[in-house]
């Protein structure tokens, strides 16, 4: 069964609000709106299990910001997230910070990037609390 429903008021070729749950065959039903919600959503603002929008938020996300279980942007924040700047369990990005962070500028209880700092540190200017001192060079 797949529920999908459109407001009238539209910017654009895209209705305002757009909402899709449930599935067509094998594809989840897809909403298509300035703001989109449902399993799979595509639009400014996305909210669903799969989002994609400027701002996206749910199981996977990807957007310019994306906050979810699975992010990619350039600012992400989930569980595991890829971004310019990322936060999360697992953050990979040119900033980073998290559980495990890796980046150019990384933070965290595990961290290595060029300037890191953390539980543990790897890096070239590396400052950990496992260690005296400013950290190991190199």
């Amino acid at each position: 069964m797949v529920i999908q429903r459109d407001s009238e008021l539209r910017i654009g070729e895209l209705p305002l609000v757009s909402i899709a749950f449930g599935r067509r065959g094998d594809d989840a039903a897809t909403a298509h709106g300035v703001i989109a919600i449902g399993d799979r959503a595509r639009g400014i603002l996305a909210l669903g299990g799969e989002a994609t929008g400027f701002v996206a938020v749910g199981g996977r996300a990807r957007g310019v910001v994306a906050m979810g279980g699975q992010a990619r942007g350039v600012l992400a924040m989930g569980g595991f997230a890829v971004g310019a700047i990322a936060v999360g369990g697992l953050a990979l990005g040119l900033a980073a910070m998290g559980g495990a962070a890796l980046g150019l500028i990384s933070v965290g209880g595990a961290a290595a990037g060029y300037l890191s700092a953390g539980g543990a540190a790897w890096g070239r200017h590396a400052y950990s609390s496992r260690r005296s001192g400013r950290g190991e060079r190199g």
